[in-house]
C-alpha cells in the first residue's frame, strides 16, 4: 500500500486540479488563440496577424511556423481540444519533473517523480499553464530533452532550434551554447531555427514577411508590460516607476542583466546550472514574461536541490506557489499605483531571478580569481556560499 502512495497522491492532485478547472470554468484562452491561428493557416494565412479572439481580444504572437503546427487544432471540436491540452499538460508536468531530475543528476524513482509532480502541479507557473492551455511545458520538455542527450548525440541542439522557431525566447540558450564552447550544438540549433523560418516563409510567405518585418517588433501586441501578470524585468521597473510607457528606461538594466546572466551561465560549475541561469536570463530580459512562462522553476528547484541548497529549494517552491502578485489590487491600472511595500509582492519572480543571478555572478567571479601562486586550471572549486543551506 505504501508503494502506491505517490501514485494515489498524483491522482488526488490531478482530481483536485480538474475539479478546480470545472468550478472556475477555465476558459483556456490560449487554446482558442492556437485554434484561430490554425484556422487562419487553413484559410491561406492572410489574416494570421489581423484577428483577435476571446473577450480579452488576444492576437497571434508566435512566428508563422508555430501557426503551421497549430493547423490540425482547427479540425478538432473545441471541447475535445481543451481536454487534449488539459490532460496533455498534466502529463507534461510528469515528464518535466522526470527530465529535471535527470538533468540535475538526481536519481529518483518513478514513484518519486509522481510524488513531486503531484506537488509541482500547484506551482503557480505550472498551474497557470494548465489553466490557460499554454505550450510552455511542451517547449521546456523539448529543450530539456535535447540538452540532456549524451554529448555527441546526432543532431543535438536541433530540437532547441525548433523550439526557438515556435517561440523566440529560447534563442538565449543558443547564445549560451556558443559562449560555453558547445559550438556544434549551437550550430545545430541555429540550423533548426533557420529551417523553421524557411518552412514558414515557403508555406506562408505573406504572413512571414509581415511577422519578421513588422509584428515581431510590436511588443505591445502581446499585452501591457506593467501589469502584475508580467514577471519580467520590464514589468518590475514599470511598476516601481509607476510608468506605463518606459521607452528605453528598462534597456540599460536589461542589457546589464543579459551580460551578467550569460557570463554566469558560461562560468557555471555544471552544465545544469548554466542552463537554468540562461533560462533565468531569458525570462528577465524578455519584454514580456507572463507568470506562466516561469515553468522553468521546476528544473531550477531540481538543480538547487541537487547542489545541496535544500532550504533555498524549499524557499523557491514556496515563492512559486504563493501567488502573491494575485493578492494585490490589479484591476484596471491599479498595478501602476502600488505602494513601495507591495512591490516585492508584485514582482516575486524577477526579484528572485535577479538575486540568483547576482549570487551566480559573485560565485563565478570568486572562482575565477586564482590563489597566490595558483593557476586557474589548478584552483580547486569552492562551495558557493550565497544562498543559505
Amino acid at each position: 500500500m505504501r508503494a502506491a502512495g505517490p501514485f494515489v497522491l498524483l491522482a488526488a492532485s490531478v482530481g483536485a486540479l480538474l475539479a478546480l478547472c470545472v468550478l472556475r470554468s477555465a476558459p483556456m484562452a490560449d487554446v482558442l488563440v492556437y485554434r484561430a491561428e490554425g484556422a487562419a493557416v487553413l484559410a491561406g494565412g492572410g489574416d494570421l496577424y489581423g484577428f483577435t479572439v476571446t473577450e480579452w481580444q488576444l492576437p497571434a504572437t508566435y512566428p508563422p511556423f508555430a501557426a503551421l503546427l497549430f493547423a490540425p487544432t482547427a479540425w478538432v471540436p473545441l471541447g475535445v481540444l481543451k481536454a487534449v491540452f488539459l490532460f496533455g499538460n498534466i502529463g507534461l508536468v510528469v515528464v518535466l519533473v522526470r527530465l529535471s531530475c535527470r538533468f540535475a543528476g538526481l536519481r529518483v524513482s518513478w514513484a518519486g517523480v509522481c510524488a513531486v509532480a503531484a506537488l509541482a502541479l500547484w506551482l503557480e507557473p505550472v498551474f497557470q499553464t494548465v489553466l490557460f492551455g499554454q505550450i510552455n511545458l511542451a517547449l521546456a520538455c523539448l529543450i530539456l530533452w535535447d540538452l540532456t542527450r549524451p554529448p555527441g548525440a546526432p543532431g543535438k541542439g536541433l530540437a532547441l532550434g525548433i523550439a526557438t522557431g515556435i517561440k523566440l525566447t529560447p534563442a538565449v540558450f543558443i547564445v549560451y551554447l556558443f559562449l560555453a564552447g558547445r559550438r556544434r550544438e549551437a550550430a545545430h540549433a541555429v540550423a533548426g531555427f533557420v529551417g523553421t523560418v524557411a518552412v514558414g516563409a515557403l508555406v506562408l510567405p505573406g504572413a512571414s514577411g509581415e511577422f519578421w518585418t513588422r509584428r515581431l517588433y510590436e511588443t505591445g501586441r502581446v499585452g501591457k508590460a506593467w501589469i502584475v501578470d508580467n514577471q519580467s524585468l520590464q514589468g518590475l521597473v514599470a511598476r516601481v516607476l509607476h510608468e506605463a510607457e518606459l521607452g528605453l528606461l528598462w534597456a540599460v538594466p536589461a542589457a546589464a542583466v543579459a551580460v551578467a546572466g550569460l557570463y554566469a551561465a558560461r562560468a557555471a560549475r555544471t552544465p545544469a546550472r548554466g542552463v537554468v541561469l540562461a533560462a533565468l536570463t531569458a525570462l528577465l530580459v524578455s519584454p514580456i514574461s507572463w507568470s506562466h512562462h516561469w515553468v522553468w522553476c521546476v528544473p531550477l528547484i531540481a538543480v538547487v536541490w541537487a547542489e545541496g541548497w535544500r532550504r533555498t529549494a524549499w524557499a523557491l517552491a514556496v515563492l512559486f506557489t504563493a501567488r502573491t502578485m494575485w493578492l494585490l489590487p490589479h484591476h484596471g491600472n491599479l498595478d501602476l499605483h502600488l505602494a513601495w511595500w507591495q512591490q516585492p509582492l508584485a514582482s516575486p519572480y524577477p526579484l528572485a531571478g535577479v538575486a540568483l543571478l547576482g549570487c551566480a555572478v559573485a560565485d563565478a567571479h570568486r572562482t575565477s580569481q586564482p590563489a597566490p601562486g595558483a593557476t586557474l586550471t589548478t584552483l580547486p572549486p569552492k562551495a558557493a556560499d550565497c544562498p543559505s543551506r
